[in-house]
């Protein structure tokens, strides 16, 4: 594999000699944010519209939920064959970034001309199979960017995320917009995204191309701190997805009135939205204090805010009491996401730290099918306080993982604080 010919094909505006070192990874940061949120707009585009996609093709409400499950799963399978082929490290980074983009915007356009709920579903699975070469190609590439204050350029990749992924919610409570224009803006943003990554320069720290290992992909994230650290990963993402997906049915069942069809979305869009503040303040944090102190703190927060979630369900509290512990979770519950990431980038094999992140993001939004899936069948058979306790216990899980990996040989190379 040739190295990084883009680097000498494109040069950013803050790729100049003589520009700071500071400036130029504050200014890559910042295109790079911008370039993630717009490609990843088609992962949200669905949820925007799900109403009139089931209006125009008919189907029931349980076979449309398959819409937002299909791009998870398509995400993983991309994930998977990516982290196989190690092709976050094996391709130049901002290429990959494009080549995603643009495979991510045809997939979403296609939907304005699909025959009906089957065709759109495996649509949207290939839209998250493409975005597999997006997200965890850019938190590779920023890290190539920062060493210090790393934990901080992540969270801010994450968070600007988490506020995309507010969006829809937001859009519902407005009163929605027409499905195609929806469909057909965010398959424009997402090619305009993959156009910006290719303004990115390759970071002082990029890694040159790895060899091709396939087995890299499992053992990178099983082995030592790394696999501590994917444990702790995987107790985050058990209830963050579902959190973000069931609420809006969770609090329109609170509300129980005219209204419920936009507050709970408004209120949806409060509890995700939210987070993007906890992602930057988690990657302050994660900076100053230590990556597992952070970690550990956020997901004893959130696991408490979910347990005294489904006591005061179980109660009868009023909508403003659940909001408010909801809102505290939603911040609580991403505080600690971009964390995880930064640890691998800083424990892993640094020739196959591509294949790491894509390999750990595979496994957790795996995971996050299976909640997914689980939150309305526990629902129905005992009620949402049940729902909510069994969502805690994945941060709790999580938080005992990031304990021992404070005490594993390689917390000596996490960086933040003293770890």
């Amino acid at each position: 594999m040739p190295p990084d010919r883009a680097h000498h094909e494109v040069r950013a505006p803050d790729d100049r000699p003589g520009t700071p070192p500071d400036t130029r990874r504050w200014q890559a940061l910042t295109l790079l944010a911008v370039s993630v949120v717009l490609s990843m707009s088609p992962w949200f585009s669905a949820a925007a519209v799900i109403g009139q996609l089931r209006a125009e093709w008919a189907v029931s409400e349980s076979a449309s939920a398959w819409l937002t499950l299909a791009v998870q799963l398509g995400f993983v399978v991309g994930a998977v064959l990516s982290a196989g082929l190690n092709l976050p490290d094996r391709a130049p980074p901002r290429t990959l970034i494009a080549l995603g983009s643009l495979l991510a915007a045809a997939a979403n356009a296609a939907l304005l001309i699909a025959p009906g709920a089957l065709a759109g579903t495996g649509l949207r699975a290939l839209t998250g199979a493409a975005l597999a070469l997006v997200y965890p190609v850019t938190l590779k590439l920023m890290s190539a960017h920062f060493t210090r204050g790393r934990g901080l350029a992540l969270g801010v990749m994450v968070g600007a995320l988490t506020l995309g992924g507010s969006l829809p919610h937001l859009v519902n409570g407005l009163g929605g917009a027409d499905w195609r224009s929806v469909i057909a803006v965010t398959s424009l943003l997402a090619a305009l995204g993959g156009a910006l990554a290719l303004t990115v320069p390759p970071g002082p720290r990029a890694a040159p191309p790895a060899a091709f290992r396939p087995a890299q992909a499992w053992q990178s994230v099983t082995r030592g701190g790394v696999g501590l650290a994917t444990l702790g990963y995987l107790g985050h993402m058990w209830e963050l997805y579902a959190l973000w997906t069931w609420f809006g049915v969770y609090f329109a069942g609170v509300l129980s009135g005219p209204r419920a069809a936009t507050d709970a979305p408004l209120a949806t869009a409060l509890v995700v939205g939210v987070g993007a503040l906890g992602c930057v303040l988690g990657g302050v944090l994660g900076d100053r204090w230590g990556r597992v102190r952070l970690t550990v703190l956020a997901m004893l927060l959130s696991g408490g805010a979910a347990l005294l979630l489904a006591a005061l369900s179980w109660a009868g509290a009023g909508p403003a009491a659940l909001l408010t512990v909801s809102v505290f979770w939603g911040f609580w519950i991403i505080a600690d996401s971009a964390q995880f990431s930064t640890v691998v980038s800083e424990i892993a094999d640094p020739a196959y730290t591509g294949t790491a992140l894509t390999a750990q993001l595979a496994l957790g939004f795996t995971l996050t099918a299976l909640s997914i899936a689980l939150v309305p069948v526990l629902a129905a058979a005992a009620g949402w306080p049940a729902v909510f306790a069994v969502l805690a216990a994945g941060p709790l899980l999580g938080a005992w993982a990031m304990t021992r990996l404070g005490r594993h040989p390689d917390a000596a190379r996490i960086g933040g604080g003293r770890g």
